[in-house]
């Protein structure tokens, strides 16, 4: 218990302090004005006019939104291409033939939304070349629209009467150079060092003891694995995930790869202290999304270590829940890394969340569901949070009977609807694609299990795909043409159904003037609000999904209490 409480301490300092620098940082290179750093300057022009771009050139609203969607679409048609066509590449030594245009599509929409969920298994499906130019390309390139997008929702914030909120193509260079690029090498590079694979030589057999054939699949893992990470992609190598000892063969390597889930999305909220020039409301929303973080890792861990009552009548002294999780890392480390993928929109693992007890898999579930803004996904979980903000800010400004304020800007309907409008996503998504998921014959024949376990790995599925996280309950088979094509436009739906309200109230608040402070002024910096917000997400989450969740981990969780098992048919 004290080393494990320990461990997460370690984890919590180490992400935090950080977070910090790497909030500077990101304010140098993508908020500041290049006369202040010449050197970012010239590299960036010559990227910016080699490509055509006017680095100096402003975008309203709609510019940067119609150029988000554009580059993402473009995005998507090459990497359908790529996977489509695979048997006709470079680097494929397994000979691996190229795919169903089902699961291109999925894989594609997948990886183009920073979602990475995966409808096969990485090292039996994909050749190199389709890793390295197609699943890579995308894991750096969807985490830098989602810093853009969130730098650009930031300024909206910040700014002051003016119709601009930045230049998509230019906060996509800076992110990629700046941010990206350079911690991923720094963090590949030391995978590899600590035995990750890199390299491009056909998988090894290898003789077992018992006289059978066993295939070692090998690759340029380490890059992807970095990138995947960082960006809060999330998408194996290996099938297995991070709980494939080549993904992540120590306890050193699992460190650097949970840090690397949260370190940029926690970033944010100082980046946006410094933005807005006040780093109290930074600290505050850093503050509110910790708290959600840290219960929910106190639950998952108690209901891990507590384990299944009816299997600890039979194996006596062991009552802790060690199924599908790797005896290297134990309940501590497969809790945390549980709860941190779900809560940064990651989706990467190190243990089998179906293998999980009713309550601890809960809680990586319920930070799905609430659009993951708990740290979320690099950029996007910080707009996601903004929504909320927005709207915690509209309840206070009801309760004490005033004009909702926030940064000395009104809040006015037009914010609201368009707050409601990003948070109706993931109900819709979730709720509409999963009740279909449970009644079509086709879709129901990928559940693995019977009674409300089985409902929950359709809730787990549709919430991973709309919430952009691509984590999944092991048993669920999304392989059919009817899950790839529905779970596709679930992730478009949590993606950019986001992303544009977001922008326009980026817009909205941009040609705002600001007001100072008045003793009516409901202080957004402070505990009160921390706490406001925290029930803001927490009672909307609640009540959207409540229903669901009672028929699901929570009727199992009684169930299992009361002895209650589901056959297998």
């Amino acid at each position: 218990m004290v080393i494990d409480l320990a461990q997460f301490a370690l984890y919590a300092l180490l992400v935090t302090t950080t977070a910090i620098a790497l909030g500077a940082w990101m304010d140098i290179v993508l908020a500041r004005p290049r006369t202040d750093h010449p050197v970012f300057a010239r590299v960036d022009g010559v990227l910016c006019r080699s490509a055509g771009i006017d680095p100096a050139a402003e975008q309203n609203w709609l510019q940067y939104a119609a150029a988000v969607l554009a580059f993402n679409l473009a995005g998507a048609l090459v990497l359908y291409a790529i996977l489509l066509t695979q048997a006709a590449h470079p680097f494929n030594p397994q000979h691996l033939p190229g795919l169903s245009p089902w699961l291109a599509f999925n894989t594609a929409i997948s990886f183009m939304t920073n979602t990475n969920w995966q409808a096969y298994g990485g090292e039996t499906t994909l050749s190199y070349f389709s890793q390295m130019a197609g699943l890579t390309v995308q894991n750096f390139v969807s985490a830098a629209t989602g810093i853009a997008v969130g730098v650009a929702v930031i300024r909206g914030f910040a700014r002051r009467e003016t119709k601009t909120i930045g230049n998509f193509w230019v906060d996509l260079v800076r992110a990629t150079v700046w941010i990206l690029l350079p911690l991923a090498i720094v963090v590949g590079l030391a995978l590899v060092a600590l035995g990750v694979p890199q390299n491009l030589m056909p998988y090894t057999s290898a003789e077992t003891l018992s006289g059978g054939v066993q295939t070692i699949a090998q690759g340029p893992a380490a890059a992807q694995i970095a990138i995947k990470q960082l960006g809060t992609n999330g998408g194996g190598f290996w099938n297995a995930n991070s709980a494939h000892p080549f993904e992540n063969p120590s306890a050193l390597t699992n460190l650097i790869e949970m840090w690397a889930i949260l370190a940029l999305p926690a970033a944010f909220c100082f980046l946006y202290g410094r933005m807005v020039r006040d780093r109290r409301q930074g600290r505050a929303i850093f503050a509110a999304m910790a708290i959600v973080w840290a219960v929910g890792l106190g639950v998952t861990y108690a209901a891990e270590t507590v384990g299944n009552p009816l299997i600890a009548d039979v194996v006596a002294g062991a009552p802790a829940n060690m199924e599908g999780k790797d005896a290297r890392f134990g309940i501590a480390s497969s809790a945390l890394w549980a709860v941190s993928t779900t809560a940064a929109s990651n989706g990467s693992v190190n243990a089998m969340h179906d293998s999980f007890t009713p309550i601890g898999s809960l809680m990586p579930l319920v930070n799905i569901l609430t659009g993951e803004v708990i740290f979320g996904g690099v950029g996007a979980g910080f707009y996601g949070m903004l929504s909320y903000v927005v709207l915690a800010v509209f309840i206070a400004g009801l309760m004490v009977g005033r004009t909702p304020e926030y940064l000395g800007k009104k809040i006015e309907t037009k914010e609201v609807k368009l707050a409601l409008l990003a948070f109706f996503a993931m109900p819709v998504g979730i709720l509409g694609g999963g009740a279909l998921a449970a009644i079509v014959p086709q879709a129901v024949a990928a559940v693995q299990d019977p009674g409300p376990h089985g409902l929950t790995e359709i809730l787990y599925a549709y919430a991973s795909a709309t919430g952009n996280n691509g984590s999944a309950f092991a048993g669920f088979g999304a392989g059919s043409p009817w899950h790839t094509t529905a779970q596709g436009l679930c992730m478009m739906l949590g993606r950019f159904a986001y992303i544009i309200p977001m922008l326009a109230i980026a817009g909205a608040l941009a040609e705002k003037r600001t007001f100072a402070p008045s003793a009516g002024t409901f202080p957004t910096h402070g505990p009160i609000f921390v706490g406001l917000l925290v029930a803001v997400i927490l009672v909307l989450g609640g009540l959207t999904f409540f229903p669901a969740l009672a028929l699901g981990p929570l009727a199992e969780q009684f169930a299992m209490a009361a002895g209650t098992t589901f056959a297998v048919h």
